[in-house]
């Protein structure tokens, strides 16, 4: 059971033998109930968002924490947590875990890949048809009680089908998303860090191309590549000049990888047609340009939110915490771990 105390004080030092660990926001119960067999477990059911102090504060004396995403846990945080052993984010990017400044400490960091990969594939399509098609806008306009009568030129799109999909990054979603194109009769182009093996690209029908190249062919650009200082602002203003003025662009990878400023005015010129975008920069804050521009679908970082995919992220999330605090039936082995090199240095 978790502790009755209130989640601000509970499991602050552990019953003896037993580690304490902190869920930094809110989860689905029995997930807190999972890990209440093996841990004292300070919750945060309220969600309440904790700054740098107040998380500094709550992870005093634990061993491990069930990390969110908006969760920035440095050097400077883990140099005061001396009994801290793992970090265990519930998201599969991690550009908010200073991963070397665990790995010196000692820190097991792990993330939750995989489990999330088709759900937010098939957000990042119906963004972009969102986004083609001007659902949003035209929904707005509706709503507005300015549909009066039909118009042939009322709310022209672009065409997906027949059109050139331009990927950003080829991982795990970007290779989900080529094999979605396949059924809309899509050419597919991408650019990636390191180009796939050749099989890889003719079973998704795929071509490698220079981002310059990619920039200047797509009709659609998908961004899904992870965020690091290489890849801040990798969408900027003279990237989306490059682009074709009838072009779309979706963004399902970070906040940071598109500057907003430059896209909102990018949008408000019409040097683009119009953009789909999942994540911000300054999140939940978003850039009041963009809110300004009506060529522009937004949504509050969604991509994974369907119950069975945040079901599956969180469960994996505490397996590894589980593990990682060597308890449970793979202690010592967590599923999905960053920095493996500091497992041994545990044993």
């Amino acid at each position: 059971m978790t502790s009755s105390m209130p989640s601000s004080q509970a499991g602050q030092g552990g019953s003896p033998g037993r580690p304490a660990v902190l869920v930094t926001r809110a989860i689905f119960p029995d997930v807190i109930e999972r890990l209440s067999q093996y841990f004292d477990v300070d919750h945060n059911q309220s969600d309440e968002v904790l700054d740098a102090a107040a998380l500094r504060a709550r992870l005093a004396g634990k061993a491990g924490v069930l990390a969110n995403a908006a969760d920035r846990i440095d050097g400077t945080l883990v140099a005061g947590l001396p009994g801290l052993r793992a970090v265990c984010n519930m998201a599969v990017g991690y550009n908010n875990l200073d991963v070397p400044a665990l790995t010196a400490a000692g820190i097991v960091a792990t993330n939750t890949p995989d489990v999330l990969t088709e759900t937010t594939a098939d957000f990042g399509w119906a963004l972009l048809m969102a986004t083609a098609r001007r659902v949003t806008e035209s929904e707005h306009w509706l709503r507005a009680g300015h549909w009066q009568r039909w118009a042939y030129d009322m709310f022209l799109g672009v065409d997906v089908h027949g059109s050139t999909l331009g990927i950003l990054g080829m991982g795990r979603i970007g290779q989900a998303l080529a094999r979605r194109a396949a059924g809309f009769g899509m050419t597919v182009l991408y650019h990636n860090r390191s180009q796939l093996p050749a099989t890889t690209e003719q079973a998704l029908g795929a071509r490698y191309v220079s981002k310059a190249e990619l920039l200047a062919q797509a009709d659609h650009l998908v961004l899904v590549l992870p965020y690091s200082a290489e890849s801040h602002h990798a969408i900027g203003a003279a990237e989306l000049a490059r682009m074709k003025p009838t072009a779309t662009l979706v963004n399902l990878a970070r906040g940071g990888v598109v500057d907003d400023a430059a896209l909102a005015e990018a949008l408000r010129a019409r040097r683009i047609f119009a953009a789909g975008l999942d994540v911000f920069e300054n999140e939940p804050d978003v850039h009041p340009a963009l809110l300004e521009v009506p060529n522009v679908v937004l949504t509050p970082h969604i991509a994974s939110a369907s119950e069975k995919t945040r079901r599956a992220m969180a469960n994996l999330a505490a397996d590894n915490l589980i593990a990682a605090l060597d308890a449970g039936p793979s202690a010592g082995h967590p599923p999905s771990v960053i920095n493996p090199e500091v497992l041994p240095r545990r044993r």
